[in-house]
This record gives structure tokens, sequence and C-alpha cells, in this order.
């Protein structure tokens, strides 16, 4: 493979592609790395809109701090993923950024950088939310005229541990051994009285 588009954003599914990509592809000559900017949020109304009111939308924020907000938030993702794929200067990676619907985006910078490959993170969403925000691994791998790497989440077992999972396992563990001590307290003295 001589280029491969790899899709990211600031989602845990995203940061799987490191691995696939690590343990899985070849080095490349290239790497293109396209973070899509989603302009609304969750809502669902950008995915109706049309390129004229796109264009639209993109022109009344050019500019605006949100847009600022964006595009540092954009530079930030993108910076993180360059320096973790970079392999002592063996691949060539380049970034994009983009506006917009980004399962259309995705295969519209595939088709112009004339990607073999295209690496994207699944994002982990189930039931409703999954369906509110759309499933951009499975549109991009049905319309995709090049072949599809998707990282799929590991196993919970086999994801990293943040400090925020390590302080909410010690403070249920020490509640249940503090609830444990508390109930054998409370039997010792009952037992006492009889």
């Amino acid at each position: 493979m001589r280029k491969i588009l790899i899709a990211v954003d600031d989602t845990k599914g995203s940061r799987n592609v490191l691995s696939v990509f690590h343990n899985f592809v070849q080095l490349p000559v290239e790497v293109i790395l396209l973070h899509i900017e989603k302009l609304e949020g969750r809502s669902m109304m950008i995915d109706m809109l049309g390129d004229p009111e796109m264009s639209t939308l993109k022109e009344m924020l050019h500019g605006t701090e949100y847009k600022e907000t964006l595009d540092k938030r954009s530079d930030r993702i993108l910076a993180f993923y360059e320096k973790e794929l970079a392999n002592d200067g063996q691949v060539t990676i380049r970034t994009m950024r983009r506006e917009g619907i980004p399962s259309e985006e995705i295969l519209k910078v595939s088709e112009e950088v004339g990607a073999e490959l295209i690496i994207l993170g699944q994002s982990g969403r189930i039931g409703f939310d999954r369906l509110i925000t759309g499933q951009v691994a499975k549109y991009v791998e049905s319309k995709a005229t090049v072949p599809v790497l998707v990282a799929r989440r590991p196993l919970m077992c086999e994801e990293t541990m943040t400090k925020k999972d390590a302080w909410a396992a010690v403070s249920v563990t020490t509640a249940v051994v503090f609830a444990l001590f508390l109930l054998g307290m409370f039997l010792q003295r009952a037992a006492v009285i009889h």
C-alpha cells in the first residue's frame, strides 16, 4: 500500500486505529491523517443539508470563535496521531482537516488523494445513540471503492485504564470493604447480645 487514509477523532474507538496500523499495515509511502470537524454537535439536521446549504454554513462560521475552537481541537487531535504514527521518518504523514458529514468527507478525501486503504475507528456507540449519530464506519465500508479497515473497540479487559477509571474502581472497592466491615461488626455485636 502506497497511500493510506486514516480518519481520526478524539474518541476511544478512534484510538484503536493506532494498533490496527502498527499491527496490520506494512509501512506505506504516505499516510494521510484526516479529521472531520462536525459543525453541529449531535443534531441530525446537518445530514439533511445539501451542498449549497453546507457551503453557506461553512462561510457563516468562517472567522468565528466557534470555528477557531474547532480548528484548535482538530490541530490537537491531528498532532496527537501524527506523533503516535511517526516511525523514525520511515512514514510520510500529511494531515488534513475538513468540515461536514464525516462519512461523506472520508469518501471524498479518499478519492481526492488516491488512497489505497482507509482505516477508521468504530465509535462504540450502541442502541438509540448509534441510530441518532449515524454509523460512519458502516457507511464508509459500504460505499468505499478501496478496502476499509475498521478498528473495533477491544474487549473491556483489554482497554487501558484511565486515572478516572482507576479512582472509580478504588472507590467502589473501598466502599464494599467498609460495608463488609460494618456488617461484620453488626453481626459480631448481635452474636454477643444473644
